[in-house]
């Protein structure tokens, strides 16, 4: 069998070239580059996807949370808690505010943040929590919201790697204050370059937001606030208009492959993703766990098989953030798992033999 990638972007293209070519046209026709008419209606058909009231098209995955972060008045002195295990991009939002990042250990199962280490890190300083929906499994929200809201902290729901993943039937998202969403291209729903979406039902959270993106101008030239420059462009919200309406018929192709990995590699010692039954996974990842994860993966590299590690270093242990005073051992799930957690390939455009050759090499190796 030839080679099977992490990803295959190029094949996704292909499958809708047409519609991603003419759309490209349609912009450039017009002539019209930045927060235009193909923004304006991609923000409303997303937040309706999302069933949000408002959408604001920003830069990059990374400015959503900032810029969530910053709608919300979170700044120097203030404390925001999230998971070591996510993006880096999660906890480089919160220092570009000057607030401090503490970082609490993750549940097992979903390797989201637990509700246990969440109460011990609250204090006075907290102004936010982010739960990282991640590889597509969402966050148990319902007891952080309920710890957050009387506390009046802000719940800020990271959704970068979980676009059309639901929680209690209710698309992520939608259930805390404000949420964050990146295109990258390599996402669910990913763009042909960097992009991302604030998300919210608070229409001052909305309107925050909508200023900070471009210098805080409500009238052009004309600054309100201190804002910045983060615009989703014309040519990506076309182009992601496509993709949205493929979105749901992409998330349930990725659940059969996902489902296919799990009945074939079920009577094994590997640790196989979970899907609560609160929550409907969008599989951005199939990250299984195994003792010996780096033979693993050095084998299948020889097999053709390419897999990665999403993350090997959980972020309190990086270079950068040894400052937040967090020493090995200190969230000893978080650090557990980065030394055992493998994504094996899957996206859309694999098939069923790729995924049962995957496997059936897996198998090949641990028995």
């Amino acid at each position: 069998m030839s080679e099977i990638f992490a990803l295959d972007l190029q094949a996704q293209y292909e499958s809708i070239r047409a519609e991603i070519d003419s759309a490209i046209q349609q912009v450039l026709s017009k002539g019209s580059f930045i927060l235009g008419d193909e923004v304006s209606v991609f923000e409303a058909e997303f937040a309706k996807y999302c069933r949000a009231s408002h959408g604001i098209g920003v830069g990059t995955g990374t400015d959503a949370l900032f810029l969530s972060l910053l709608s919300c008045e979170v700044q120097t002195g203030d404390e925001v808690i999230a998971p070591s295990h996510t993006a880096v991009a999660t906890i480089a939002a919160i220092e570009l505010t000057g607030a401090k990042p503490v970082l609490v250990d993750i549940d097992i199962q979903r390797y989201t943040l637990d509700l246990q280490h969440i109460e011990k890190a609250i204090t006075k300083k907290t102004k936010a929590i982010i739960p990282v929906h991640l590889y597509g499994c969402p966050a148990n929200l319902e007891p952080i919201i309920e710890v957050a809201r009387p506390k009046n902290i802000f719940v800020i729901e990271d959704c970068a790697q979980a676009h059309g993943a639901k929680y209690h039937g209710q698309p992520v998202g939608s259930h805390g204050d404000i949420a964050a969403f990146s295109f990258y291209p390599t996402k669910n729903l990913g763009a042909f370059g960097d992009g991302g979406m604030v998300v919210t039902d608070n229409s001052a959270l909305a309107e925050k937001a909508t200023l900070l993106r471009q210098y805080g101008w409500k009238n052009r030239y004309i600054s309100q606030i201190k804002g910045t420059n983060s615009r989703l462009d014309e040519l990506q919200a076309a182009m992601l208009r496509v993709k949205l309406k493929y979105l749901d018929i992409w998330n349930r192709r990725r659940r059969e492959l996902a489902n296919h990995y799990l009945r074939l590699l079920a009577d094994t010692n590997l640790i196989l993703p979970t899907q609560p039954s609160d929550c409907e996974h969008v599989y951005h990842q199939f990250v299984v766990r195994y003792s010996k994860r780096d033979d693993l993966q050095k084998f299948l590299q020889q097999k053709g098989i390419h897999t990665a590690i999403h993350y090997p270093v959980p972020v309190h242990l990086q270079p950068a953030y040894t400052n937040l005073g967090y020493p090995k051992g200190s969230l000893p799930n978080t650090e557990k798992i980065s030394t055992e957690i493998l994504s094996l390939p899957l996206y859309p455009e694999l098939t069923e033999e790729q995924v049962k050759f995957v496997s059936e090499c897996v198998l090949e190796f641990i028995n």
